[in-house]
């Protein structure tokens, strides 16, 4: 009876002639994800199973549960098809779980096995009822055994694990999250992975005005959100120069709108050359001023490449749920201010207009500036540090 990980790969399924694409772009994850353990994965287009030592086992199960692109996760015993067998392992499974009722669900995907479905769930009921002191609900057992009779094999398990959903990473290209610390931009790097889109983290820093523990905070939340990629790196841009000449020559209450309207310019430049097809942030519309809907349009007209804000129509408190589900909350209300707060006007202009940003910019030589900022990018490839330890 062997032990192995068996995935389902749920909204994969429904993608007919693609399936085969998509699920080589799951494998490629999940093997990028388990680099550090030893793993052989077989596949089908309705299976993936894989195998891997037992000690590791639930370490590799806690890795997959944030692998997008899963439904479920099983850890089932695969025993040969004959009906011997499957008792015997039957009985071994279940004496090890602890329970009053049960139900049992058999899936005969092999028409040559000789028992029907019902049949057959019937005789494994019944064996479980003479060797356990259990009864039978089919509404809400306490435990559900499945079997799954394929021709490779008989996989029974019993507890299925959720995954994370949503569509592997890459399979829809790549974008660049313009990552603050804050807790919208984490989570909406968290949504745009969900839906297969491969991400590129940019984090504006502006030394001496803002410190090395706040860039170390935006690293360790791309090192959270890499949990569910894997390949993440981050790109940290020197943008005191230019948040400065904005500071001396725009007027108070533009000075947010201008300085979205130059990081928007240098993220888009730089995106491209990173070939990334789309801008990702965390605006949600009205949630400051700078993400009224006239202000995103304001600031958005810098580039013509698409900017997709997935947290636009949620609200500050279902933000805060999804931040603590995918565990970057804690880390986002640490107390380390980004290039967003350091200058925040006591009153930003709600409404800019357009001719009044141009008459602004034009008091900037800003173009030398941004070439600058690119040319010096930092970008980090190793997001597991230990510099996030000094700032708890």
């Amino acid at each position: 009876m062997d032990r192995l990980i068996l995935i389902k790969y749920g909204e994969l399924t429904t993608k007919k002639a693609n399936r085969h694409f998509f699920i080589k772009m799951l494998e490629k994850n999940i093997l990028n994800v388990l680099k550090n353990y030893q793993v052989k994965i077989i596949k089908d287009r309705v299976r993936m199973y894989i195998e891997v030592d037992n000690k590791d086992v639930d370490e590799v199960v806690t890795s997959l549960t944030k692998v997008f692109g899963i439904h479920g996760i099983v850890i089932c015993y695969r025993v040969n098809t004959n009906i011997e067998e499957i008792e015997k392992s039957v009985l071994e499974i279940v004496k090890k779980e602890q329970f009053h009722t049960f139900k049992v669900e058999t899936k005969r995907a092999d028409k040559t096995f000789p028992i029907h479905t019902m049949d057959f769930n019937n005789q494994i009921g019944s064996l479980i009822l003479k060797n356990i002191d259990c009864k039978v609900d089919v509404h809400h057992p306490d435990m559900l055994l499945r079997i799954e009779i394929r021709s490779e094999g008989t996989f029974i398990y019993t507890n299925e694990i959720r995954g994370a959903g949503g569509y592997p990473v890459g399979i829809q290209g790549k974008g660049m999250l313009m990552l603050s610390g804050g807790i919208d931009s984490p989570v909406a790097g968290y949504l745009a992975l969900k839906r297969g889109v491969d991400l590129e983290c940019m984090y504006f820093e502006s030394p001496p005005h803002t410190s090395e523990n706040a860039k170390n905070k935006v690293k360790e939340l791309a090192n959270l959100l890499n949990r569910y990629s894997g390949n993440i790196v981050m790109h940290v841009v020197p943008f005191t120069k230019i948040q400065e000449a904005i500071y001396q020559n725009v007027p108070s209450s533009y000075m947010i709108t201008i300085m979205r309207r130059m990081m928007y310019r240098i993220c888009a430049k730089y995106a491209q050359k990173r070939n990334c097809q789309i801008l990702i942030n965390g605006e949600s519309i009205g949630q400051v001023a700078s993400q009224t809907i006239n202000s995103m349009v304001v600031i958005n007209e810098v580039t013509n490449m698409p900017v997709i804000r997935p947290v636009a129509c949620l609200d500050k408190l279902e933000i805060i749920d999804l931040s603590k589900k995918i565990e970057t909350y804690e880390t986002s209300i640490l107390p380390y201010e980004d290039c967003c707060t350091i200058f925040l006007p006591k009153h930003p202009v709600i409404n800019p207009i357009l001719d009044k940003c141009l008459e602004y910019e034009k008091r900037i030589d800003y173009q030398p500036l941004i070439d600058q900022c690119i040319e010096h990018i930092e970008t980090i490839k190793d997001l597991n540090s230990n510099d996030y330890q000094d700032l708890l």
